[in-house]
């Protein structure tokens, strides 16, 4: 988080502008190596969170492994270092030329959605007299409760092979000379914070996995996915989500064979809290019935309130006092969703007062867009500063 020493430093900064406590983004790493090597699990940091490449040399330097959704992404990663042997590349809409990419890469392997996704890599892996690792994403129906633009495991999502089809996806594997399939792929949310959600996973999972194992299939790797959610109400005294339970219960809950590894895809639990977006008051606007506090970031910045309604802490770290207005905290783009929150409280705000906006390092920078023109918004690390 931003120090009182930095706050001379970033206060001279064009506004606005993202702020990454890369310091608070090693102390997170270290608690997830340290927990997922005591269990022996294997951990793929999702790109799609934060392409950020100051972000990704960290995360490169703790040894993860990296879960792309693109082909630029798994191109990014290998630029920054991954090893292509750690690279999991997901996606229910791949195209042929992401997926020759991945091929041509040498990734560790595909998670796949469909049979018609499994006939595509097997006819481009053919060509190229290749033989792909496949995993198959498997619909579990666990309701991650959470909010409905980003679950993921429901039979109503567009995401995942159904139960119902495993057989006939079974029998077409058998004849796709260039797939090699080595394991099982569930995710079922984002921003997960009932973790009695993953404890339901684990139950599919074992069932699920029980079923291959009667076939006579051991696949190697199970993948359960990411999802784990952060603290957005109060950010500051939880900082680092609670890994070490969202860990333990996959030890306690999963039923596998020896020779079985487990994966895991991270992407908002890892870098959330080491995000701020930092902005400035250009106006205060007094209606009829609400107070508007406008700042220089819009939702071009910051897209999430306007996509999925999602809520951060703000703060004014300018005024001191103890006067405070109920406010609807808004951008400058041209859009009435274009609002960071309504009916919140915040101290008397005046023109040129710095307003914080909490937990944004994921899916923050990464959904920026110059809609109106705008100019992009810059990141400063708090490397830089010290």
């Amino acid at each position: 988080m931003i120090r009182q020493r930095q706050l001379t430093q970033l206060t001279e900064i064009e506004t606005p502008f993202y702020f990454y406590d890369l310091d608070l983004l090693r102390e997170t790493l270290a608690v997830v190596t340290t927990l997922s090597s005591t269990h022996k699990y294997s951990v793929h940091y999702a790109v799609k969170a934060n392409c950020n490449s100051r972000i990704l040399e960290v995360i490169k330097n703790a040894n993860l492994g990296v879960d792309c959704v693109s082909g630029n992404e798994i191109l990014k990663s290998i630029e920054i270092g991954f090893k292509p042997s750690e690279i999991v590349f997901a996606g229910v809409g791949k195209t042929d030329k992401e997926i020759v990419t991945a091929l041509n890469a040498k990734i560790f392997g595909f998670n796949c959605e469909s049979i018609q996704e499994l006939e595509v890599i097997d006819g481009l892996a053919g060509q190229l007299d290749k033989v792909a690792n496949v995993s198959l994403r498997i619909n579990p129906n666990v309701d991650a409760k959470t909010h409905k633009n980003i679950t993921t495991g429901l039979e109503e999502n567009k995401f995942g092979i159904n139960s119902w089809e495993l057989n006939q996806v079974l029998e077409k594997i058998q004849n796709l000379k260039h797939l090699s399939l080595i394991g099982l792929h569930f995710h079922i949310g984002s921003q997960v914070t009932d973790l009695s959600r993953y404890k339901e996973l684990c139950t599919k999972v074992n069932d699920i996995n029980r079923t291959f194992i009667e076939r006579g299939l051991i696949l190697p790797h199970i993948n359960v996915g990411g999802g784990l959610g952060i603290d957005y109400q109060d950010p500051m005294n939880n900082l680092i989500p609670d890994f070490e339970s969202y860990f333990g219960i996959f030890s306690k809950s999963l039923e596998l064979q020896k020779q079985q590894q487990v994966h895991f895809e991270l992407g908002r639990s890892i870098v959330g809290q080491a995000g701020l977006l930092v902005s400035k008051v250009l106006y205060e606007k007094v209606g009829r019935t609400r107070r508007f506090l406008i700042l220089d970031a819009g939702m071009t910045e910051l897209m999430r309130p306007a996509l999925y309604q999602a809520i951060h802490h703000i703060e004014n770290i300018s005024y001191k006092g103890a006067e405070s207005f109920v406010y609807d905290v808004v951008g400058p783009i041209c859009e009435t969703t274009d609002a960071f929150a309504r009916g919140v409280t915040l101290p008397k705000s005046s023109r040129g007062d710095f307003v914080i906006l909490y937990s944004t390092g994921a899916y923050g920078e990464v959904l920026k867009n110059r809609y109106n023109l705008r100019d992009e918004v810059q990141a400063i690390y708090s490397d830089d500063l010290k």
